[in-house]
């Protein structure tokens, strides 16, 4: 991916959106930015992004990604707190998807706490 618009829904491109947060080079500034990043690292299958976003204490030992599924579209339903001056916030989506044949849905509610002053994914609850 290069200049195709970012996969998190921003109207962006990957380039200026999300592809510098897998890159390393810009930390996700709110909880809900590191929330696009990581379904954005999902849609494109970068997992080191997703284990280095998540916070150390949750960290699973790998990210398994599901062959044969595809990320289709990302909605943010609501967001508390995870501004750039809060340390922790949350972030409700549905994360929309194909796998092989058939659509799906994720809808989830994230926690998201700051980790050495850069925001990490803590942990989540399926809805």
């Amino acid at each position: 991916m290069s200049s195709d618009e970012c996969p998190c829904g921003t109207g962006q491109s990957y380039d200026e959106c999300c592809g510098p947060s897998h890159a390393g080079t810009v930390p996700a500034s709110t909880a809900e930015k590191l929330m696009r990043s990581r379904y954005s690292a999902f849609a494109v299958g970068d997992a080191d992004y997703l284990l280095r976003s998540w916070h150390s204490s949750t960290r699973p030992a790998s990210v398994p990604l599901e062959t044969g599924q595809r990320w289709t579209g990302l909605e943010i339903v609501a967001t508390t707190g995870g501004g750039p001056l809060h340390a922790e916030g949350t972030v409700e989506f549905r994360a929309h998807y194909r796998h092989h044949k058939q659509r799906g849905v994720l809808h989830e509610r994230s926690r998201f706490v700051r980790e050495d002053g850069h925001w990490t994914y803590l942990d989540g609850a399926m809805h």
